[in-house]
């Protein structure tokens, strides 16, 4: 699995991030670490501090590193001149916060580094979709999962998602994780918006839904474990991603 570090200006922003993103990742979070304030622990960025986070973080898989402002870029560039494994890092263009939790869940999943990366980058179309705004690339909102299996038949569910506010970042990351398991393509579409189809594999798509409580979906799925990935994530809408 990749390694992820937060670097920003202020630890406590950064702590908090990473706290909210490792809510997201469940029972089986990446490595997540803080590079974050000044040589003197007041606001701002260390690369030297960066750059040793990175390599601790690096288990073998890569690292992503998402930075917050300006500076912070120059500070994770320069470190990458210090760290042990360069090609094995990419520095993420995503908004902090949410790139921060894109990654997490992706890479809980099991996600390689670029699709991961990918993801992350993604966000920023995610919620202007969420917004109403439409955009030059509204049709590309993450990279594409495909599954090198021969074809096979569709099987699939309707459901009604009961959670009081819906698929919201909780519960949808719960679902991208658990269909990240199978070795199958999973697919949801909310029957009610008549919009198109998401991949059950990336956050930002299925958040992009704006699936909302008692929306009807259908879920559907093909490959070598599409049964049992739709088992799973029927009982999971069904009961409610344990919040009701």
């Amino acid at each position: 699995m990749i390694g992820i570090v937060a670097v920003s200006h202020s630890r406590a922003l950064a702590e908090a991030a990473v706290h909210l993103a490792l809510q997201m990742g469940e029972d089986r979070p990446p490595v997540v670490l803080v590079a974050a304030g000044g040589p003197d622990g007041d606001l701002g960025t260390d690369a030297v501090a960066i750059a040793a986070a990175v390599d601790e973080a690096d288990g073998g898989d890569g690292v992503l590193v998402l930075m917050d402002l300006g500076s912070a870029i120059l500070s994770a560039e320069t470190a990458l001149d210090f760290v042990a494994a360069p090609e094995r890092v990419r520095l993420s263009p995503a908004p902090f916060v949410e790139g921060l939790v894109a990654a997490v869940v992706t890479a809980a999943g099991g996600a390689g580094l670029d699709e991961v990366a990918g993801e992350a980058a993604g966000v920023d179309r995610a919620k202007r979709g969420q917004l109403g705004e439409t955009t030059d690339d509204s049709e590309d909102l993450g990279p594409a999962i495909s599954v090198d299996t021969p074809p096979h038949e569709e099987l699939a569910f309707e459901a009604v998602v009961i959670n009081p506010s819906g698929l919201h970042a909780r519960p949808a990351a719960t679902f991208v994780k658990a269909a990240s398991h199978y070795d199958a393509d999973i697919r949801i579409v909310d029957l009610d918006t008549g919009g198109g189809e998401a991949s059950a594999r990336s956050l930002l798509e299925l958040m992009a839904l704006g699936v909302r409580q008692g929306s009807r979906v259908r879920v559907s799925a093909t490959g070598l474990q599409a049964a049992q990935a739709l088992e799973e994530l029927r009982a999971l809408i069904d009961d409610g991603f344990g919040e009701r």
